[in-house]
């Protein structure tokens, strides 16, 4: 379960897999409630009740040098160099299923919305990505190693509250075996 109160809830996992094992995710979650005035395609409310979101490793130099920078000053901040692509599966107020979102805040984050509206709240939904296919699409390349793997809720930006329940995250190699 998490909980955010004008914040974000974040549950993260470091792991290593290389992406030819990369298969898909299996996951699931049930929001009780849409956040009001969450909007994802808007840098002031984009906010989300459940996200799922994959971090990726890359070579960073092949990014635009105002890219590089922003990681550069990220890392000083945090101790902790930023991926180098993230990807996120995301519920959303009104965007229809399967938009790409690219987040307002870096060109190196983008959202796959798997629910849109509030028809499904209150009841558990489950999910199977296939995750190259998803990050060809979003980012215009093959994927890097699988870095790291997340779930958040977040009500930070329209200063709101939002919880989810979360299911367990699975991931499947090509051949079938559990990650």
């Amino acid at each position: 379960q998490a909980e955010a109160d004008a914040s974000a809830s974040m549950l993260r996992r470091q792991v290593r897999i290389d992406p030819t094992e990369l298969g898909r995710v299996e996951f699931s979650w049930r929001v009780a409630s849409l956040i009001a005035g969450a909007d994802l395609t808007d840098r002031e409310a984009s906010d989300s009740p459940a996200r799922l979101a994959l971090a990726f490793g890359g070579d960073a130099t092949r990014l635009p040098e105002r890219t590089r920078v922003m990681f550069d000053l990220a890392q000083a901040l945090t101790g902790e160099a930023p991926p180098y692509a993230t990807l996120m599966y995301v519920w959303d107020n009104k965007v229809a299923c399967e938009t790409v979102i690219h987040s307002r805040r870096s060109d190196r984050i983008r959202k796959i919305v798997v629910e849109s509206g509030g028809a499904n709240t209150g009841a558990w939904r489950h999910y199977r990505r296939d995750i190259v296919a998803d990050y060809r699409r979003t980012f215009g390349e093959a994927p890097g190693p699988l870095i790291g793997v997340g779930l958040m809720t977040d009500a930070d930006n329209t200063g709101t509250r939002a919880s989810a329940l979360y299911g367990e995250v699975r991931l499947v190699a090509t051949d079938g075996r559990r990650l």
